[in-house]
């Protein structure tokens, strides 16, 4: 009888600490009944992967590690759930702990991100006594801040110019890169708007954001801040090299020169020899 309550209970710790695939974590704070403050370590090691705790009492440590030489240009954004409640998300280093995202932020649907080598996600259960119907539940998704228009939640982003070498490297490393024409402009709310864009030329798309519609057109959404002013008007004519990162299934604008200034700066590089890929521009 012994060694059958011994064997639970290893196999209970198992199901609540650590996935198979190391890429997401499910776990249960009821683990932590009789220790309502226990603080539970959970590596991951994966691009992307989830999250989820259920009945959330005291604490769990996110450990985001790649197998890479170095993090340091990484950064892990965080996207919770619409219903995920129970606990505030920390960023933690040496024991200091700075807000992420409170448990209001998070049933707001925002998104935050943090440079891996500013410390480990620290997950904190609120001080309730009833727990019951509370799961935090979370996306995450690394991404490197080398290449341009792959910060899309940072203030700064889609808002500044890229300077040349970003515009050549932007074709060839970005998560999308379409030619195409601004349809129409959606605000979504006080800082968030879409631009709809109809593509003449898909060069690259990691995901289907952009897919075939009527007449053979093709058309998808673009998100940028509110405040970098999109608007379709006088340059809803114009074309443009539409280029950037995917988050979370949706497409965020990096760089997007005027499509005939980008075939300068491309044609010049590709006389010099100094252009990081080729793409076809007739």
């Amino acid at each position: 009888m012994l060694v059958f309550i011994l064997l639970s209970a290893v196999a209970l710790c198992g199901w609540g600490q650590y996935s198979s695939d190391q890429c997401s974590w499910t776990g249960s704070g009821l683990t932590h009944e009789s220790h309502a403050r226990d603080v539970e370590q959970v590596y991951l090691r994966c691009a992307e992967g989830s999250l989820e705790w259920l009945y959330p009492t005291g604490a769990v440590i996110v450990n985001l590690r790649l197998n890479l030489p170095s993090a340091a240009h990484l950064h892990a954004c965080i996207k919770p759930r619409p219903d995920s409640r129970g606990a505030a998300l920390y960023v933690e280093r040496a024991g200091e702990l700075r807000l992420l995202l409170s448990e209001a932020e998070q049933a707001a649907g925002l998104v935050r991100c943090f440079g891996l080598q500013e410390g480990a996600l620290f997950v904190e259960a609120s001080a309730r006594r009833d727990i019951s119907r509370r799961i935090t539940a979370f996306q995450y998704q690394l991404i490197s801040t080398q290449t341009p228009g792959h910060q899309p939640y940072s203030p700064a982003a889609a808002c500044r110019p890229c300077a040349d070498h970003e515009l050549l490297m932007a074709i060839c490393t970005s998560d999308f890169a379409v030619r195409g024409s601004i349809h129409h402009v959606e605000e979504e709310d006080e800082e968030q708007a879409s631009v709809v864009v109809s593509v003449s030329q898909v060069y690259r798309q990691k995901s289907r954001v952009f897919v075939s519609g009527a007449r053979g057109r093709w058309m998808g959404r673009v998100k940028m801040p509110l405040r970098c002013g999109p608007r379709a008007g006088r340059l809803k004519m114009a074309e443009f090299l539409f280029t950037g990162a995917v988050r979370f299934g949706e497409a965020w604008l990096g760089c997007a020169p005027l499509y005939k200034d980008f075939l300068t700066l491309y044609h010049s590089a590709l006389d010099a020899g100094t252009n990081p890929c080729h793409i076809h521009t007739d």
